[in-house]
């Protein structure tokens, strides 16, 4: 009698043709995957801003006014004891002064406001004396969609005449989101007005003159709060990224690097410009383009097709890369009577 066998295991043809199945199916669902979560960090993202906006008005609330995006500090109100050799009065910026409405008021108590963020008592060792507890990243700044980055303000102040090493590392926590502090002349050329930079956004210095005054009230927004912004996504740095790529080079010398990364920096505040975005061995051409292009200067994220922006009155919309200028630049000026349709 033949005994019959039956097979148990599978051939090579099979096993290759379910290994087939399974790639192909994991080619179909990793895209979905990956869009889910960007549409969760870009969530993240619009959230943080959207505290950025719940904190200027809690501080308006507490002092019937708004940090402006900076201030340096005349040399009768200094304090000369100790004294600063480095010789700078720029104030912390809006960042900073909002970080006790954020929940990190540990960290704004460590330093003295009446003096510069490049003021020995103010910096970390070996340039201060500073708690480097200070320095700690505050994650309500950092967008999850960027990519991972650092912010080494030692090859800067060396170049600056510190006592410091420029190979050195001397890291501050950065920030991917800005004060708009004014349209350049070079984008509102391409709105019809004249090529002179404004200064008139909803944190800009009234009065023009930075000793002189430091503060904004919302009753001084009479484009209204939501027709308004005050902060936008300009992230990535201290690299620059031009469309969407690395800008050669790996210094501050050859460009690599940029600076006025740190949030507390007073200099984070960008004056937006008119660009071409047509040549990365010149990013700064001047054109009519203005989201995504070049993150030096310019609103700028990692997210497809545009920019968190937050609104005077606390809300936040995706800005499109391909609004209109007259738009764009109309929400920008604080004053000056543009009518606009805010987006939703």
């Amino acid at each position: 009698m033949k005994r019959k066998f039956l097979r148990t295991g599978f051939t090579l043809v099979e096993l290759l043709v379910v290994i087939a199945i399974i790639g192909i199916l994991v080619g179909l669902l990793l895209p979905a995957v990956q869009a889910a979560r960007e549409a969760a960090r870009r969530m993240q993202c619009g959230n943080n801003m959207k505290q950025l906006g719940l904190a200027i008005h809690n501080h308006e609330s507490t002092f019937k006014f708004i940090p402006a995006w900076g201030r340096v500090i005349p040399v009768a109100e200094y304090p000369t004891s100790p004294g600063n050799p480095y010789a700078q009065r720029a104030t912390f910026g809006v960042l900073f002064r909002l970080l006790p409405y954020l929940e990190q008021s540990t960290i704004y108590q460590i330093f003295d406001l009446k003096r510069s963020y490049i003021d020995p008592v103010n910096m970390a060792p070996p340039l201060g004396t500073a708690s480097i507890t200070g320095y700690a990243t505050v994650p309500g700044f950092i967008c999850p969609s960027t990519p991972t980055n650092f912010s080494d303000y030692g090859p800067f102040f060396a170049l600056s005449g510190l006592p410091i090493s420029p190979t050195t590392p001397y890291i501050l926590p950065r920030t991917d989101y800005r004060p708009i502090r004014a349209i350049r002349g070079t984008l509102n050329q391409c709105v019809g007005l004249p090529n002179t930079t404004t200064d008139n956004a909803m944190l800009s210095v009234p009065s023009g003159n930075i000793e002189a005054r430091s503060t904004v009230r919302f009753s001084e927004v009479t484009d209204g709060l939501s027709n308004t912004i005050c902060f936008v996504e300009q992230a990535g740095m201290q690299k620059r990224y031009f469309k969407g790529r690395p800008f050669p080079g790996t210094t501050l010398t050859d460009n690599g690097l940029g600076l006025n990364s740190f949030y507390g920096d007073v200099n984070i505040a960008r004056q937006i410009r008119g660009l071409s975005g047509a040549d990365i061995t010149n990013p700064t051409q001047q054109g009519c383009t203005v989201i995504n292009v070049w993150n030096e200067d310019n609103p700028y994220s990692f997210h497809t097709g545009g920019v968190q922006v937050t609104r005077g009155d606390g809300s936040v919309f995706f800005m499109s890369q391909s609004i209109s200028n007259n738009v764009l630049v109309a929400f920008v000026s604080r004053d000056g009577g543009e009518n606009v349709d805010a987006p939703e």
